[in-house]
This record gives structure tokens, sequence and C-alpha cells, in this order.
């Protein structure tokens, strides 16, 4: 029966080659009347007279009786034709129904018993064949194009001419008929469609093709107004009723209900047309239905504009609007312009809208949803739409956009401010909370950077919370990490300098009030998903811990603000930030003063308890504070390069007036900053070398000299006030240089700053006396010349030797450091070469100030390295040097000392060596040594040896001999620690001796298993395990040919390690080993297949 049925459509939508018309027309429009006519003959005369056609016929006049609108007197040819049409598709929705109604009912008993779990189910009634479908698809074009679209309004809906040619013949070809029997016709179309979708099967073929049509004649019958027309009594009967206009609109509201929202969307985009502009536009070859939109009729826009307001208030709304107009994006130029469109779109309260406040609080719960799609694609798009449309609201409507949008966003970080203990929970910020507030602020905040005061201002109240999370995460896993960084970079960098300061001030823990931490009793703690929650915490019990932890918590979070600053490497922030730390350092000093005098003027006998003790807890919070900055101060000196936090001229001179100012304020003591106080006696010197070094620069321009007029005054108080005459003289001098702006400079400027005393003169010479009888015997030692201009050994502990000791604490301070000490580098990368003699080196190698040894070892190291003629003359002394400061309890002098002698080895390894290697077997040899410490200084010259290793190269073959015999006996030491260092060393040096290894392998295997299997120490088998590493890594390729005869025995020596040792670090080792061997023996079973030619050119 549905074959028949939809063969006799088949019949009317047959082509005209294939109709009985075969008469020439002379045009296409005649040609297309003929076919019509034709088809529709045919079809009638088939029905009446075809036997298989006989149950269609009966369903048609059922359909027939049942429906008033047909007229089969009309003269209107593609009328009839459509009519015959929507009869076929009525008698067809009829059977189907009738068919899917028994199917539901009754399904086939047999099917059932022969089923099985790997048959289909049976298919039911109402599915379509793909012929079908294509017949169906044709049929219901011709009702669309020939009974639907040529009734519509202009303006309504996309005309026919601008989707095809065969619409444009369409338009000419639809009689025009008066306005009510058009909408008659419409309603009668549009009904009939409706009725077809009442079926899925049917709903599917209509609304994937012709919706738009639909709808925009539901629009037309349902909204359209209704002008008072003069015509005859049959014409107003059939004007449409208010039941029948009331039944369009229920139609139209119930289908705008049912479909995919954003097909929905894009259709009433569609009927809303384009500008009035568009109208006069002509459009050619209009393929694209959007360059062909005109103007549409004011009620249709109106009506549009309503239900799309209607689509976009609903739940998921602004989605489906968002994919409406971004579908199928692919992430390119013309996506972002979108994006910005549909950001427009969210942000611009509709006027069908009943109040901003409404339409805003339904709208920015859906944009903020737009940020967790977890499509990549989708939700890069989605994110573009909601940071443009968060960020564009923000700042055209602030006030809708804290209540509805930022206040939602940030409430999780606030309730960790606001977390109370009263629920029944434990977590009072469940860890999905966190981490979507995080990563919404980021792509907001960071990625859509465009900040306001707005957002700077929201982001400011929850910044230390963020703070304290970053603090957290930077003790776990978490990767919050990253986003906290971002966003605190982020605030830091675009606010205000004022802002920035208070902010870094309270993230330091600077200011009275604890923002920053989290609410009482509560922390964080690790989620499940590598997130962070906020749990309550257990009450401590022990007040020492508790004491214990807040304290350190707060040192790490002054750790971690470092570490926030080091990344401001472009930013002059950290600099300004140490300059306003300075300078209320320099006012609490001034303010300490006043305070004693307060307190010496003070009356406690007149007064309460309660005054007392509030005036003792503000005493105790001063200092805290106090405390506080000099501890924000020292990790700033100590983690941040100069480089960032002195960037500018203008930042190193506020350094400067910082700096000086500090000095004069002690000058009205009596016992003065250079008698009464070292330290500050150096900054001094230090800061009055610094303003000597700037001014003797190559060429200082007028802002230089501007910036340094504000070291006027405190150079005038120095030069007025200081107890010291040559700081008095150079301050002054320097004072003049500025104000003359370089035109009055005295000829001793630098070397005047040069010669300052860096420490207390009374110290000085305490110290000179102790060291006084081992400079005077190499001073001696020395040639008369070189000694000449120095002072007398009975005039050294005064001005002279503090002329001595100043380029290591001056110079090496301020421009010849070397970062490989611990210390900072300063305006030049790499150190020039020394300016001092060598017997000055040697007099300050000996020199009991740590600074000033260390410095001078590590310029006689460099004269040995660039081969100084004194030094290779005095290369015994400078040995005997060495090896006194490595028995030196400082890391500083001992390390330089052990640079110095594998720097002395790699130059003259033959002397030196033989030297070294018997004091590292024996202990050391010199007539000073302590005997106590032989075991240290020993294992001292053990790093000497394996650096000397380190540097051989290829002349390990040659050098190396002797070295393995010391190393193997050592591996027979009685301490422990003696026989690991002789092992690493072994391990250092046999990697570098390829082929000459061979003779000493059995003896090393021997003695590498023996230790592995019987030595009781963990760390000497680790050492052992170690040098079979080091060994199979160095030789690499070539390790089947050395170690041959052995190979197999550390190979089971290994396997015994990792199947049999206790110590888990051992058994890394051998695996590491293991791994080394297993990449040698694969190169060498299965070499690399080189796709080469061999050419041999015969004699």
């Amino acid at each position: 029966m549905t074959s028949a049925i939809l063969s006799a459509i088949n019949i009317l939508t047959k082509p005209l080659g294939d109709g009985p018309a075969k008469d020439v027309q002379s045009s296409h429009q005649d040609a297309l009347v003929a076919a019509l006519q034709a088809n529709r003959a045919l079809l009638l005369q088939q029905l009446h007279s075809d036997s298989s056609f006989k149950e269609v016929l009966r369903l048609r006049e059922e359909v027939l009786a049942e429906e008033d609108w047909f007229s089969s007197a009309t003269e209107d040819t593609t009328w009839g034709f459509v009519q015959e049409c929507l009869l076929l598709f009525l008698t067809l929705a009829r059977h189907l129904s009738v068919e899917l109604e028994l199917f539901n009912q009754t399904p086939p008993p047999s099917a059932a018993k022969q089923r099985t779990p790997e048959m289909a189910p049976p298919l039911p009634p109402d599915v379509f064949s793909v012929s079908q479908q294509k017949t169906l698809g044709a049929a219901l074009q011709f009702v669309v194009s020939l009974g639907l679209c040529p009734y519509l309004a202009p303006g309504v809906g996309v005309p026919l001419g601008c989707r095809s040619a065969f619409g444009a013949m369409v338009e000419k070809l639809v009689c025009g008929g008066g306005a009510v029997l058009r909408r008659r016709r419409l309603l009668i179309t549009t009904s009939v469609l409706l009725k077809l979708a009442e079926l899925s099967s049917l709903a599917t073929l209509v609304f994937t093709r012709h919706l738009g049509d639909v709808m925009a004649a539901l629009c037309q019958l349902g909204y359209q107004p209704q002008r008072a027309e003069e015509g005859s009594t049959e014409e107003k009967i059939q004007e449409l009723t208010a039941e029948e206009r009331r039944t369009c609109k229920e139609a139209l509201k119930s289908l705008l209900g049912k479909v995919y929202q954003p097909i929905v969307i894009k259709e009433l985009l569609i009927l809303q047309g384009g500008p009035k502009q568009a109208a006069a536009v002509g459009v050619s070859g209009g393929s694209s239905s959007r360059t062909a939109l005109g103007s549409a009729p004011a009620w249709l826009r109106r009506l549009c504009g309503q239900l799309l307001s209607e689509r976009l208030t609903q739940p998921n709304g602004v989605q489906a609007v968002v994919r409406a107009i971004l579908g199928g994006g692919t992430g390119g130029e013309s996506d972002w312009k979108k994006c910005e469109c549909v950001a427009r779109i969210l942000v611009t309260c509709p006027q069908q809208s009943a109040s901003a406040d409404s339409y805003y609080r339904q709208v920015c719960p859906q944009i903020l949803d737009l940020l967790h799609f977890k499509d990549k694609l989708t939700a890069q798009q989605f994110q573009r739409v909601a940071t443009r449309a968060a960020l564009s609201m923000v700042q055209e409507k602030p006030s809708f956009a804290q209540q509805h949008l930022l206040a939602p966003l940030l409430a999780p970080l606030h309730r960790c401010n606001t977390a109370s203990g009263d629920g029944p929970t434990q977590v009072a910020v469940e860890e999905w909370e966190l981490t979507r507030c995080v990563e919404d602020v980021y792509k907001i905040w960071v990625v859509g950077n465009s900040p306001s005061a707005s957002l700077l201002k929201a982001l400011e109240e929850v910044l230390p919370v963020i703070f304290t999370l970053f603090c957290f995460t930077k003790q776990n896993v978490s990767h919050l990490r990253a986003p906290c960084q971002e966003i605190l970079l982020w605030y830091l960098s675009h606010s205000e300098t004022s802002a920035a300061m208070s902010a870094l001030k309270q993230l330091s823990g600077l200011q009275g009030e604890k923002k920053s931490e989290v609410a009482a009793d509560f922390h964080f703690t690790p989620g499940c998903d590598g997130g962070v929650r906020l749990c309550s915490r257990e009450s401590c019990s022990d007040e020492d811990d508790a004491l214990y932890e807040k304290l350190s918590g707060e040192q790490w979070r002054v750790e971690c603000l470092m570490q926030l600053l080091a990344e401001l490497k472009d930013s002059d922030l950290p600099g300004d930030f140490f300059l306003l730390l300075l300078q209320e350092l320099t006012s609490w000093t001034a303010a300490e003063d006043e305070e004693q005098k307060d307190e010496e003027d003070l009356d406690v006998s007149a007064m309460t308890l309660v005054e007392v003790e509030q005036q003792l807890l503000g005493r105790a919070e001063r200092r805290g504070q106090r405390l506080a900055l000099l501890q924000v101060l020292a990790m700033m000196v100590e983690s941040l390069q100069h480089t960032v936090l002195l960037r500018k001229n203008t930042q190193v001179v506020d350094f400067l007036v910082s700096l000086l100012q500090r000095a004069c304020v002690g000058l009205d003591h009596t016992t003065g900053p250079g008698l009464g106080n070292p330290v500050e006696s150096e900054t001094l010197s230090m800061g009055i070398g610094l303003v000597a070094t700037l001014l003797s620069g190559p060429q200082l321009s007028a802002e230089d000299y501007s910036s340094m007029s504000r070291l006027l005054p405190p150079l005038e108080t120095l030069s007025q006030k200081h107890s010291d005459a040559v700081i008095q003289e150079l301050a002054s001098n320097l004072r003049s240089v500025i104000a003359t702006h370089g035109a009055y400079r005295p000829e001793n400027l630098t070397t005047a700053a040069a010669a300052q005393p860096h420490r207390n003169p009374e110290t000085t010479a305490k110290n000179n006396n102790v060291s006084l009888k081992k400079k005077q015997k190499i001073r001696t030692a020395a040639k008369p010349s070189e000694a000449a201009p120095h002072s007398s050994p009975t005039d050294s502990n005064s001005h002279s030797n503090n002329k001595i000791r100043h380029p290591a604490s001056s110079e090496a301070s301020t421009a010849r450091e070397t970062p490989e000490g611990g210390g900072r580098t300063s305006a030049t990368s790499e150190p020039r070469p020394p300016a001092k003699s060598f017997s000055e080196c040697l007099l300050e190698a000996c020199d009991p100030d740590v600074p000033t040894r260390a410095f001078a070892l590590r310029v006689l190291t460099q004269m040995v390295q660039h081969r100084n003629p004194e030094a290779v003359q005095a290369q015994e002394k400078v040995l005997m040097l060495f090896l006194e400061n490595v028995e030196h309890e400082d890391t500083f002098v001992y390390l330089s000392a052990i640079q110095g002698l594998a720097a002395l080895a790699d130059s003259y390894p033959e002397r030196i060596l033989e030297r070294l290697l018997k004091d590292f077997q024996l202990g050391p040899s010199l007539p000073t040594s302590n005997t106590e410490r032989s075991l240290e200084t020993r294992l001292k010259v053990g790093e000497v040896l394996m650096r000397a290793s380190r540097a051989m190269g290829e002349l390990a073959s040659h050098l190396g001999r002797p070295l393995v015999g010391v190393f193997l006996q050592g591996t027979r030491d009685p301490d422990q620690s003696v026989r690991a260092s002789s092992l690493s060393n072994l391990g250092e040096l046999c990697q570098r001796l390829d082929y000459s290894l061979g003779t000493l392998a059995q003896e090393l295997s021997s003695c590498l298993t023996a230790l592995i299997k019987t030595e009781k120490e963990a760390e000497v088998r680790r050492a052992a395990v170690h040098v079979i590493t080091l060994l199979l890594r160095g030789l690499s390729d070539k390790t089947t040919q050395v170690l041959r005869d052995v190979l197999l025995d550390l190979y089971r020596a290994l396997k015994w390690v990792v199947c049999s040792d206790p110590d888990d670090v051992a058994v890394l080792h051998a695996q590491l080993a293991l791994e080394e061997l297993d990449d040698v023996m694969r190169r060498f079973i299965f070499p690399e297949q080189k796709l080469e030619k061999k050419i041999v050119v015969l004699p």
C-alpha cells in the first residue's frame, strides 16, 4: 500500500520527457504548466483505471470527504497540482498512522519466536528507502515552491527568485489572485505540512529542508496585521478567523520548542532579514541566502526579535545562540569577528525584555557556563565569546556585571575568607569549585587581557586568597600552580604602581591587616584530581608547634613572593618595591630614636594597668613589623639578582638616597656611625664608592645629573657632621661634582673612593695582630721592589692594611665579584684580570678576614691559569699556600683553594699530582697541619684529584696510571668516606682511559666485584656500582674490546646487586648500569645499517 501511494506521487513529479506531453513548448513556463497538467491528468486516469491503485483511490476519497478545502473546479493549474500532492500526502500519512498503530500493538508472534540476539529488530512501516525519500522530497519541493512560497508577503522569508533560476520562473508562473485567496491557500498548505510533521519520518523530510518556509508561513498567518479590504462576500467568508490565527500561533510556538534550538535561531535570524538598505541592493547570481536577505516588514522584525529574546533567556539559550552563529567554525579571522558580534548581542539587553536586571540574571550564568566545555574546538570558540562578553559587560554595565557575573565567578574564593565550621562537612570549598574558579579567572583576566578598574578591583579583593593558594601549590604537585602564578603576575603587571605596592606589602605581611590568610581554622589540602580544596584545620595543642607552623608559613610566603618578583624581569616593580621598603626602614630608624626618648620620659607609675598593657603591646607590634620588614629586605637581596632589583639608573640613585639618608640618621649619636657600628660604616663606604663610580662614568647626561641632585642634601649632611675627615672630604667633592654637573671634578675622586676604610679600625688592628708573623714571613720572601711600596710590618695594623684589604671588600663587592662563591655579579659579567701584584695577593691570602682571603685565592688561581710569570716562578709557594687553605674550616676559603690546586694540577700535572697523591694516601704533610682533621683534608684533596682527572682529557692515559694505583689502594682504607671517595675518583678517571684500561681490567674487575659482594657500608657499595656505570658510559662502543675478558663478571655482579642488595640506591645504580650495558650490546649485536656505497678504484 505504501509503495502504491508513493508510485502515485511519483507520477505527479515525473519529468516532462517521460510523460505523454510531447508537444514542443514555446517557453520553459509553458513546458512546466503542460507537464503539471499532463501529470495530473495521468494520475487521475491511473487511479480510476489501474487496479493496483484501487486502495489508494479509496483512501484518497476518504481524505477528500473530510477535507473541505479541495476545489476540483479550479482553473489554476499550479494550485490544482498542489491540491493533488497534498491529498496524496494526507493519504500516505493516514495509511502510515494505521500501520504504526498495528505495529505497536500486535508485534508478529512468529518473528518474536525466531528472534535471536544477533538479529536486527523489525523495521517499522514508516521507514522509507532512499528512492522513496527522493520521491517524497521532490513532491515536498513542488508543494513548497508552488503552494507556499508564492503566497508569502513581500519581505517574509527568502524569495524564490533568490534561491535558484527555477524559483524565479515559478514566481512568474503562479497566478497572483487576491490577498484573501493567497492567505487561504497558504493556510491550507501549511496545515497539511504540519499534519505530515506529526509522523516522525515525514517530519524529518519536511523540516530538514523547509523549516524556514514553514516558520515564515506560520509567522505571516498568525501575526501579520490584517487590513480591512473591500471584496465580495465569498472573499470575506474565506478570510482567516481569529481561531485560525490563534491555532497558527500555537503551532509556531510548539514548532519552535521542538526543533533543535541553534537551527531555530538561525532561521529566525534569516526571517528577521537584513538591514533596511539591503532592499535597494540587487544581488546577482544569488545562491547564498545570506547575501540576498532583504528588509523584512516591521511587524516581522519585532516578532523575530521577541522570539530570539525568548530563545536567549531560556535554559541553555546562550549556548544555542553561539552554536547557531559559530556552528562549524575553524578558528579563523572570520570566527573572531563572529565572536565579537555574538558577545555584543549577549551584552545588549533586548527591548522586549521585562527588565535589564532579569535579563542579566538569566544570561550571565549561561555566559559563565560557556567557559566549561571540554571539546577543544568548541571550548576555544565558546571561551572567546564568553571572555569578550564578560569584558564588554564589565566595561559597559559594571553594576550588573559585578552583581551577576563577577560575584558568582569569584564566590568560591570569597568563601575561602568567610568559611565557618558550622556546616555538616569538614570541606568548606570543594576541589572542583576552586579549580573551575581559578581557571575561569585565568581565562577572563589573563587570556582576555583587557584590564579595567572594575576587573582590577574585583581581582584585588581575592588576590590574597589566590596568593595563599599559590604558596600551597608550590609545596605540592598541582595543576593550579601555573594559572595562579599567571593571575598574580597579570595583576602586578597591569595595576597602578600604588595599588601594586599596596598588594605586595599585603602579600608580604607588612600591613597591619591580615587579609591574606584564609578563614580561621581552615587551610588548603590536596585534592583527589590534582587540585586543592579548603578544609577545616585540626587545632594544635602544642603552642610551640603552632608558633613554628606560623613562622615557617610566613617565611614560605615571603619566599614565594620573591619567586613571583623574579618573574617580573622587564618590570620596574621589584626595584620600586625594594626602594619603598628601604625608605620605610629609614623612617623607622628615625622613629626609633623618638620612641626611645618617649620611653625615657614615660611615667609608668601614673598609668593604669590597661594603659601599660596597651603601651607594651604597641611596642611589641612595632618591633614585629620591623622584623618582618628586615626579613623581606633580606630575602629580596638574597633571592633577586641586581638586574631585577635595580634595572635603571634612577633606581640606583634612589637606592643611594635611601642608603645615605639612613646613614645621616645616626650622625647625631655621640659615638658616630663609623665607630659605633662597623656594618653601617661599611655600608656608607660602599655607598660613597658607588656614587663615585657613577660620577666617573664615560658620559653623563643632564638627566643623570638631574636625578642625582637628590643626593645633594644627604651628602651635605655627611660633609658637615660625619666624624671621619676623609668621608667629609669625599662627600664634599661628590656634592660639588653633582652640583656643577661635572664642571668641577677633583683628580683624586676615584682614588679617594678606593682608599676608603671598609671596617672598624680597631677591629682591623686586632685581627691583623693575629697573623702578623705569617705575613712577615711571606713579605720577606717577596722581592724588595715589590714590597717597597707597602708599609713596614710594624705599621701594618693601621692605614696600610686597610689599603691592602680594600680590593677584596670594595672592588670585589661592587665590580669584580664572581658568582662562583654564591655572590652576585655586577655590571660586568666576567671578572677582569687582577690589578694587584703577585706579592699583594700572597699577603692577602693569609689575611684572617674570610672574604679577603677567598678573593685573593681566586685571583691567584687566575694567575696560575693565565701562566703569570711570577706565579710560575713561585709555584711551590703557591702550592703551599693552597694546601694550607684547604685545611681552612670556612667553605668559601677551602673551595677557592681546591679550585686553585686543580688549576695547578692542570698546568703542572707531573709535579703537583705527585704531592697531592701523597697527601691523599697518607694525610696532610704540612708542619702546621691539624692531625685531628686529617680525614677531612684527605677528602678535600680527593676532590682536587677528581677535578684534575676531569681536566686531563687525552692525557689521562699518560698521567692516570699513578692515580689508578692510589685510588685502588684507597678502596682498602679503614674509613668508609675515603673508600667511597677513592671509588668516585676511580670512576671519573676510568671513563677517560679508553684502551689503556685493558691491562688494568682484571684488577679493576676483581676489586669492584669484591667490594660489591663483601662491603658492609651501603655508601661504598653504591660507589662501586657507580664506577661500573661510568666505565660503561665512558667506553661506550669500545666496551666489548676493552672489557671483553671481565664483561661477564661485571654483568653477574650487577645482577647480584639487583637481586640481593638490600640498599635501594645501590639497586638503582645497578639498574642504570645494566641499561648502559644493554645499549652497548644492542649496538654491538645490531649495528646501525648505513646506506652507503664503497667505490673501489681498480689499478
